[in-house]
């Protein structure tokens, strides 16, 4: 783990690289005096705030293409929800993403504490873990109780498929876009391994 003072003077140095390519309109800046005013990006990803795991990066896309929202397991809380009403309805995006992936440690921290409970536990965190819990729960309960590879697995597409179902189902606003705009609310999941991004839970975009 570096010190604090060099993990600043990394961001310092990133962003004068950052300035230096606006400056000189290098590809990572192809359109940002148009985005000073306004943007429109195409399609709203809900994604886990893993570092590993930069939606931008992961679909090779520029400065205004994405709205980005991270949250430790990409779960659907009302603050998650109000940020994709916002944007699908401020920016017409028409595409919404519930982008999970492999080895997430929310769900190993769900499942850990399922398994064994901690005595001590910071209440925010327990926020994550318990609307993590209903995915991993039910499972649990299976014979995939016994295969904790598979069960991680599993649980990991299944706590992106209930946040993409409550994007779909929990909203009167992203209700209504789904009914008269177009707008579609799909899951994804991003391999570590192989940096692909399968996607599932398609509706009628499959």
């Amino acid at each position: 783990m570096i010190p604090a003072q060099e993990a600043l003077q990394r961001l310092r140095e990133g962003n004068r690289r950052f300035v230096n390519a606006l400056r000189n309109h290098e590809p990572l800046a192809s359109r940002p005096l148009e985005l000073i005013k306004d943007q429109s990006p195409f399609a709203i990803v809900l994604g886990c705030s893993d570092s590993r795991v930069p939606a931008e990066l992961v679909f090779e896309q520029g400065l205004g293409d994405l709205f980005v929202i991270r949250v430790a397991g990409n779960i659907v809380a009302p603050s998650q929800v109000g940020s994709v009403e916002f944007a699908a309805s401020r920016f017409g995006s028409s595409l919404v993403v519930v982008l999970g992936h492999t080895r997430c440690g929310a769900i190993q921290a769900t499942l850990e504490e399922l398994q064994s409970p901690a005595e001590k536990r910071s209440r925010n965190l327990s926020s994550i873990v318990d609307r993590v819990r209903p995915s991993v729960e039910a499972l649990m309960k299976t014979d995939l109780g016994l295969d904790r590879e598979a069960l991680t697995r599993l649980a990991e597409r299944v706590n992106v498929s209930t946040s993409v179902s409550h994007l779909r189902h929990g909203s009167e606003i992203l209700e209504e876009l789904i009914r008269n705009n177009g707008l579609r609310v799909v899951g994804a999941e991003y391999s570590l391994d192989t940096g692909e991004v399968e996607f599932f839970d398609l509706g009628d975009l499959a």
